[in-house]
């Protein structure tokens, strides 16, 4: 009854309202807090929106200093202060510290608007329109981005056609013995292979809504090597994988590559304010001045909690050396809970503080994650038939949270597991009588 407002107002393509029917009413940390006020634990955060927690206090409390000063909100592209003090730390954490160069386009706030940009400004570049995406990517739901999304139900959401897109297959597609960058190579080079000549090539380094698929490092410095020799341009969709949550700030620095073009945005502003982010070699630069446009380019209030959320994690290596501390607590948790169920198909994949547990079983991740919350812990699925429980908690979640979480996905799984085998025995049962 709580819920009947939203089934009365709110369109039916709402979607993650189904996966938790509750009314959250707060949240701190890496806890969810309902209108019963039963806790959760966040094992989703926000679709990786949220990998400083719910509320952060040192970005909360650095937000309420700016409003109370009357700082600058909404600025379209204007010159304000936060927006100087952003670039600057941007500078100072990620760029100087790589020896890199890269140009600033802030976009749109959501992810898919700066994919958009990033293939318009491809395309502009190199004067040819055909992109190539990969197997089980995902990179928005606009008309672009959802041309370089390869998911049968975002697409087939669309209403028109997908053009100006080649999809290849991703690291480990075709099978561990296939070299898909072999095949993609092939292609490029056989001029009857039917591959219009790439603009740009983009990829995820981690396919977080695709499956949690891993490229290797070998993978990803064998595609730029590819993009090199082509003249295509490399862009790394970092939206969901960047900004630590493998570990480095950027999901692809130890492969020791630099692409062209990166796109940023989710855990960007480090508080869940709405903000994206394109950055691209300064050569690249060849916008016409408003050709990319928004109303909501210049979030001021994200301008302030992006930067103090570099300073306070990025500005050494501590950060990341707890990222990677957890993420040994999570694999090993994992990893010893598929050996505890052989043959039963479970399996673990993943890179960081994003990880998934594969289960071949038709339909046992998502009964698996409605377990888990009956038990107290968000979590969602992914993958082309959600049969992957994706791992997604805060970077900041504190040890007593995360093993409480791995608790609960344990025990989910030893219910579920345990619910399938009673039906099969009920189903045999059945059978005999019969």
């Amino acid at each position: 009854m709580k819920l009947k407002i939203f089934d009365r107002m709110e369109s039916e393509v709402r979607g993650y309202i189904r996966s938790f029917p509750v009314i959250f009413s707060q949240a701190r940390g890496s806890l969810l807090i309902d209108d019963t006020n039963k806790e959760y634990v966040d094992f989703f955060s926000g679709a990786g929106t949220l990998n400083y927690g719910h509320n952060n206090p040192a970005l909360k409390e650095r937000l309420i200093e700016y409003l109370n000063t009357d700082g600058i909100v909404h600025g379209l592209d204007m010159a304000t202060e936060a927006k100087k003090y952003f670039l600057e730390t941007v500078e100072r954490v990620l760029l100087k510290p790589r020896n890199w160069r890269y140009t600033l386009q802030f976009t749109g706030p959501t992810g898919t608007n700066a994919v958009e940009a990033a293939l318009k400004l491809a395309r502009q570049v190199k004067g040819r329109q055909n992109i190539v995406s990969f197997t089980h990517g995902f990179h928005g739901v606009s008309g672009g981005s959802l041309a370089v999304t390869a998911n049968a139900k975002f697409r087939n959401a669309a209403g028109v056609a997908l053009a100006n897109t080649t999809f290849m297959p991703f690291d480990g597609y075709l099978g561990p013995d296939v070299d898909t960058i072999s095949y993609f190579e092939r292609m490029l080079e056989d001029p009857s292979s039917g591959l219009d000549h790439p603009a740009a090539v983009i990829v995820e380094t981690v396919q977080g809504e695709g499956g949690v698929n891993v490229a290797t490092w070998r993978w990803l410095r064998e595609l730029e090597r590819l993009c090199r020799k082509h003249d295509m341009l490399l862009i790394v969709d970092d939206i969901q994988v960047g900004c630590g949550r493998t570990g480095s700030f950027f999901s692809f620095e130890n492969a020791g590559i630099q692409p062209d073009i990166i796109t940023l945005s989710k855990s960007l502003s480090g508080f869940g304010l709405p903000m994206s982010l394109v950055m691209f070699k300064p050569e690249l630069d060849i916008w016409k001045p408003g050709a990319h446009s928004g109303t909501f380019r210049g979030n001021n209030l994200a301008f302030v909690t992006a930067a103090h959320a570099l300073e306070r994690y990025w500005s050494d290596d501590i950060f990341a050396g707890e990222v990677a501390r957890k993420e040994r607590i999570v694999r090993d948790w994992l990893e010893n809970l598929v050996h505890s169920y052989p043959g039963t198909g479970l399996s673990v994949r993943g890179r960081g503080l994003i990880q998934g547990l594969v289960m071949n079983q038709e339909g046992m991740a998502g009964r698996v994650s409605q377990e888990a919350f009956l038990q107290g812990l968000v979590i969602e699925t992914s993958g082309a038939n959600d049969e992957v429980l994706k791992l997604l908690p805060a970077l900041t979640i504190e040890d007593t949270y995360l093993l409480q979480g791995l608790e609960v996905i344990e025990r989910s799984v030893a219910q579920v597991l345990s619910e399938s085998r009673h039906s099969a025995s009920v189903v045999r049962l059945g059978r005999k009588a019969g």
